[in-house]
């Protein structure tokens, strides 16, 4: 696993789910105490309600979307951020007409195969 990973390299290293419109590169770096993802989500798509036992902290890299984190909803952009403690539901709707790109670190790592998310 690389160190240092471009934004054109997580793009090309992701998988599509068509049926979330979502791309989606997990354990771009995976370490003993945090994990590094990358996403990318289609315009008119959701980002699906949800949590799981792990933290999360995430940064908007590209596009709009209307968050909700525990009982907070606002809207994000570029350079906004958010932190969803361990177990609290997050998800929002993605905004207007640009794909929406969003970096997570998971502290500690995810179990890496979706098994320790609940959906909501």
């Amino acid at each position: 696993m690389a160190n240092i990973i471009s934004l054109s390299e997580a793009d090309t290293a992701s998988k599509y789910f068509p049926d979330e419109k979502v791309w989606w590169r997990g354990r771009l770096a995976l370490g003993t105490k945090q994990e590094l993802c990358w996403v990318k989500y289609d315009p008119g798509s959701t980002y699906p309600m949800h949590s799981h036992p792990y933290e999360q902290v995430s940064v908007v890299v590209q596009g709009r979307l209307r968050l909700t984190v525990g009982a907070e909803t606002r809207e994000v952009g570029p350079g906004d951020m958010w932190f969803a403690p361990a177990d609290m539901p997050h998800g929002g709707e993605i905004l207007g007409d640009e794909p929406v790109i969003f970096v997570d670190v998971y502290a500690p790592p995810s179990a890496g195969d979706d098994t320790d998310v609940t959906y909501y």
